[in-house]
C-alpha cells in the first residue's frame, strides 16, 4: 500500500469510528464489546477497547446514542438524532465519490 492510501484508509476507518458505530447500531442495539467484534467482521479493522468506549461515551453525551441497562449488561442504541447524523455522513461520502470519480 502507498503512504497516501494508508493515510486515507486510517482517516476513514479508525479516526472516523463514530460512523461505523452508528451504522451498526442502526441495525440493532449492542453491547460495546460485541460492537468492536462487529466492526472487525463487517469492516475489517478492530478498534481499541478504550477507543470504542470513548466514542460511545461521546456519542451518548451528544445525544447520538443512548444506553440502557439489561441486567448487568449495558446496551447502546442509535437515537433519531444519530440516524440523521449517519445519513449526513453517507451523503457526504456519496458526494465525495462523485467528485473524485475518474471519468473514462
Amino acid at each position: 500500500m502507498s503512504a497516501p492510501f494508508q493515510r486515507l484508509e486510517k482517516l476513514n476507518t479508525k479516526e472516523c469510528l463514530w460512523l461505523y458505530v452508528l451504522r451498526i447500531l442502526a441495525d440493532k442495539p449492542l453491547h460495546a464489546y460485541v460492537l468492536r467484534s462487529e466492526i472487525k467482521k463487517r469492516y475489517g479493522f478492530l478498534p481499541g477497547t478504550v477507543t470504542a468506549y470513548k466514542v460511545l461515551y461521546l456519542l451518548k453525551k451528544d445525544g447520538f446514542v443512548k444506553k440502557t441497562q439489561k441486567g448487568r449488561t449495558v446496551v447502546y442504541s442509535i437515537t433519531p438524532k444519530g440516524k440523521r447524523e449517519l445519513q449526513k455522513a453517507v451523503d457526504f461520502y456519496k458526494k465525495r465519490i462523485e467528485l473524485l470519480e475518474v471519468k473514462k
